[in-house]
């Protein structure tokens, strides 16, 4: 179905329905009047059909507009309500009139009841008329609507009386009576239809067909009327004959009227040519009224003179009241015309005032495009006068890349319904008198013969876009796309043509060692650095390539496959590629006189079929991430078994938070030994957690899988209040053994550790401070890099703690520069082996070295020494031998639980596995004799967790 025949099927469907109603009106008034003419068949039949027929007829009106009135607006229901009552009377005296000649059988009398009825006829329906008739707004309009209906007539009356009523008049002789009922009738019909003609033009736009029904209804049935009192009908007239066809006719048409077929108003279609009239020919008829109602006056008198009668008073009144109403008339309408002329150039000078002094170009176009008025604005605007561009098409004005967009948006908005879209709204681009090219936004609307343009310069507004566009998708630093544009960038690479092209590559760009550069020379040598990286990145790539900066010293980029080659191949072109930015970006960068070093660690991950723009470049991180714990300034491809790597670290670290919080750790300790004399001298606290099989981690085994530090800082709080908890429990049993905890050195500098933090905890569980040794692990990267701030705050920490009472210890000794400058800077009383040292010092004699120099600086400084990782008998020998004098480690005891512990501490010592002895001191340090200590095979050996 075509738009045409869309828009017309609603206006054709109810009229092919609603066919029914009128074929029926037209059977029903043609039988009547084939009746009428055959005389009925009888008397009785003629007199029942021409009295009680027609009363029924104005019955059946009287219903349906009464029913009608009450559907329709407030505004519309007097008008019908009187309709109603006019209807009611006429079927009153028709009523009356059967009851005379059809049941009583009797002449009609004259006068008679039924003939006031007959007169209530005419003045409900013309005051109907006038409420359905569009109100005049002034009093002049209403002076002339009765100067108009008084025109009307007279002109009527005029003629009536001398054709007829002045023969009627003087046939009556003196009686008055019946000369004012004879002339009644046709001065209330002479009124009613200079009414219909007055308000003929001035009807409301409501329902347009129910009110011309019920016009031709009540014409017809003046017409009836009009017979009726002409001389030559009313001495023959009979009940039953035709002329009651006429009136049959009348009342069932206006009972029809209100449920007629009402055709929806069309809306108002655009205009075609500049040759469509502006005034329609039914405006003009109204102005012709005035000169309608004078020539048919002048008839009127010129019929006396031919017929070479004498003229009648009547006529001659009548007719110069008319002729004085129609100069009155003109007189006013001449008032209101200069009237007009003069709000109208006002108007105009008004409205041309402002087409003048606007601002924007308002431009009228011929349907063919060739421009017919160009406001004086054009040359402030365009650069062009206002002439020049009168009679150009608009078609060599415009851009060609917008010409075709810009006539699809015409025709499309021509062929739309002005009600539903009166204007539009178009940008494009226009030639200036320089040559350049403006943005112009246009508003057009519709025009008689055309279109009218209101166009505004908005250059500036679409450069100002522009910018904005391009600041919010690149990065204020570098000018590189940032993470949203190249996101988008992804996300074209890897869809449409090219979504099965598994070359396309995402490579994830970190700079290491760029936070030393900003700890060093500041951030603003920093973003000196990220430019100079940015640049050298741009230049790497391809012209079809992506270079962005996602964030930080975070960059990325996309490169495009070219479908062409193998996966081998491809991801050998691109690794190199990688390799080329690696080195480029590695090169030293000269700022503020001095070079720079940074190195360069890149994730690579190749598109697959079906992944999407996130999981992509989440795959290129994951690659960049495990370059960087590789060792760094490498490049690292992407496989699956890192995913599957992350989502273990992730749900083990679910599983940590929900462990800590449900109790599943444990608190293990392992006995640290004199070398000496096998005794306990402390425990170390370790943390265990028990998974859900059963087995026992260590938190060196579940916090590097997890790498959560937030979990590892919540570790170490509650192992450090569980281990005072603990602590003070088996000294109130007796055990005073001290107990020691590792803390690092970043929970340490922690600021919700406040200073007295750890002395409180010890006070609040009443264990002493000697009973507690803070054993310092390895320390925080800020400390790594000779932060100064940093060991000042953790020496004056740790001074803190040992003045009231609680000894320091060193973990890690001998594993790196960290632990030896934190042995010059840091106030320490145990140094504890790295574990690395004991694990070769039977094997290897240059480790034996090494530790026995180590172990020797221990006892220069005055320090107690304790090996961990002690687990075989040899290694026990060889580190007594050169001096240590404590020892951790399988060799003595696993970690034990409490229970075990305490066993542990009544015994107060711990065997050496495998029966080896141990040469224990038992004399002074200066000399003494040695005896050795065996393990009984009696005893039972607490195995290690």
């Amino acid at each position: 179905m075509t738009a045409r025949e869309a828009v017309a099927a609603p206006l054709t469907g109810p009229a092919a329905g609603g066919v029914a109603a009128p074929l029926l009106l037209a059977v029903v008034c043609t039988g009547y009047a084939v009746g009428a003419m055959l005389g009925w068949g009888s008397r009785e039949l003629a007199l029942f059909m021409g009295d009680f027929g027609l009363s029924a007829a104005a019955l059946i009106a009287t219903v349906s507009c009464f029913c009608y009135a009450r559907r329709v607006p407030p505004r519309l229901r007097p008008a019908w309500l009187l309709f109603a009552l006019s209807s009611l009377m006429a079927a009153i005296g028709n009523g009356i009139w059967g009851w005379y000649e059809v049941v009583l059988d009797r002449p009609m009398p004259s006068p008679s009841a039924a003939d006031v009825f007959f007169l209530c006829f005419a003045p409900p329906a013309i005051v109907g008329l006038l409420v359905l008739a569009k109100r005049p707004v002034t009093r002049a309009g209403w002076f002339c609507l009765a100067l108009d209906a008084w025109l009307i007539g007279g002109s009527l009356l005029t003629i009536s009386w001398s054709l007829a009523l002045a023969h009627t008049a003087h046939a009556q002789g003196q009686s008055v009576a019946p000369a004012a009922l004879a002339l009644a009738y046709p001065m209330l019909d002479i009124v009613l239809v200079s009414m219909v003609l007055a308000l003929h033009f001035r009807r409301s736009g409501g329902n347009r067909s129910a009110v011309n029904t019920a016009v031709a209804a009540l014409a017809l049935t003046v017409v009836s009327d009009a017979l009726f009192t002409s001389p030559l009908l009313r001495e023959t007239y009979r009940s039953g004959q035709l002329l009651d066809a006429g009136w049959f006719a009348g009342s069932l048409l206006l009972a029809y009227a209100p449920w007629g077929v009402r055709r929806p108003a069309e809306p108002p279609r655009p205009p075609r040519g500049p040759l469509q009239s502006s005034r329609p020919v039914a405006g003009s008829l109204p102005a012709l009224t005035p000169y309608l109602a004078a020539a048919v006056c002048t008839l009127g008198i010129l019929y006396h003179v031919v017929e070479e009668r004498r003229v009648d008073r009547v006529v001659v009144i009548t007719a110069c009241t008319v002729v004085l109403a129609l100069v009155v008339r003109q007189g006013i309408m001449l008032l209101d015309n200069i009237s007009l002329t003069s709000e109208l150039a006002q108007k105009e000078n008004h409205f041309r005032s402002l087409v003048q002094g606007s601002s924007d170009v308002i431009m009228i176009a011929a349907p063919s495009g060739v421009l017919r008025y160009v406001s004086p604005a054009a040359s402030g605007v365009y650069g062009r006068d206002a002439e020049e561009l009168i009679g150009s098409e608009l078609a060599c004005l415009l851009h060609p890349q917008d010409l075709g967009r810009v006539v699809h948006e015409v025709r499309r908005f021509l062929a739309a319904s002005p009600a539903e879209e009166p204007t539009m709204r178009i940008e494009c681009r226009f030639r200036s008198g320089a040559g350049e090219w403006l943005h112009v936004e246009s508003t057009v609307n519709r025009h008689q013969g055309g279109l009218i343009f209101n166009c505004r310069d908005v250059t500036e507004r679409v450069r100002l876009q522009a910018q904005l566009q391009h600041s919010a998708e690149h990065d204020p630093l570098t000018d590189l796309p940032n993470r949203a544009l190249f996101t988008e960038r992804v996300r074209r690479g890897i869809g449409g043509r090219r979504a099965a092209d598994a070359g396309t590559a995402v490579l994830f760009i970190d700079l290491d060692g760029f936070k030393g550069v900003n700890d060093r020379l500041g951030h603003q040598a920093g973003d000196e650095l990220l430019i100079g990286a940015a640049s050298r990145l741009a230049e790497s790539v391809r012209s079809g390539d992506t270079a962005a900066r996602l964030g930080g010293d975070e960059f990325a980029a996309l490169i495009l496959g070219d479908g062409a080659r193998d996966r081998a191949s491809r991801e050998a072109q691109v690794l190199e590629i990688a390799e080329r930015l690696r080195l480029t970006l590695s090169q030293p960068y000269r700022i503020d006189g001095q070079d720079v070093r940074v190195a360069a660690s890149i994730g690579v991950a190749f598109a697959e079929p079906g992944i999407g723009p996130s999981d992509l470049m989440r795959n290129a991180d994951l690659a960049m991430y495990r370059a960087k714990a590789g060792g760094k300034d490498r490049v690292e491809l992407y496989a699956p078994q890192m995913q599957a790597e992350v989502v273990r670290r992730t749900e083990l670290a679910a599983r940590l938070r929900t462990a800590l919080h449900e109790g599943e750790f444990a608190l293990l300790h392992q006995p640290v030994v004199s070398l000496a004399s096998g005794r306990i001298e402390s425990v170390a606290a370790q943390a265990r957690w028990r998974s859900a099989h059963g087995i026992l981690f260590t938190p060196g085994e579940f916090l590097r899988v997890s790498g959560d530090a937030d979990r590892a800082d919540e570790l170490g709080r509650w192992l450090l209040e569980e281990s005072v908890v603990q602590a003070a429990e088996r000294g109130r049993l007796g055990h005073h053994t001290p107990v020691t905890v590792r803390v690092s050195s970043r929970r340490l500098l922690d600021r919700s550790l406040p200073p007295g933090g750890i002395e409180r905890m010890l006070a609040r569980h009443g264990l002493p401070s000697r009973a507690l040794i803070v054993e310092l692990s390895d320390p925080d990267p800020r400390l790594r890099q000779d932060s100064r701030a940093s060991f000042d705050e953790l020496e004056q920490r740790l001074m803190a703690l040992r003045r009231i009472g609680v000894r320091i210890a060193l973990d890690g000794f001998g594993s790196g520069h960290a632990a030896i400058n934190a042995l010059r800077r840091l106030p320490v009383d145990i140094l504890k082996l790295d574990r690395g040292l004991v694990d070769g010092i039977v094997e290897s004699s240059r480790l034996h070295k090494i530790t026995s120099g180590l172990l020797r600086i221990a006892g220069d400084l005055g320090m107690e020494s304790v090996a961990e990782g002690v687990d075989l008998p040899e290694q026990v020998l060889a580190l007594r031998a050169m001096g240590c004098t404590h020892g951790q480690g399988a060799a003595f005891s696993g970690a034990l639980d409490e229970y075990r512990l305490r066993r542990a501490l009544v015994r107060d010592d711990c065997p050496v596995p495998g029966g080896v002895a141990l040469p224990v001191l038992t004399g002074g340090a200066g000399g003494g004799s040695f005896r050795m200590r065996s393990s009984s095979h009696n005893e039972t050996r607490v195995p290690p967790a």
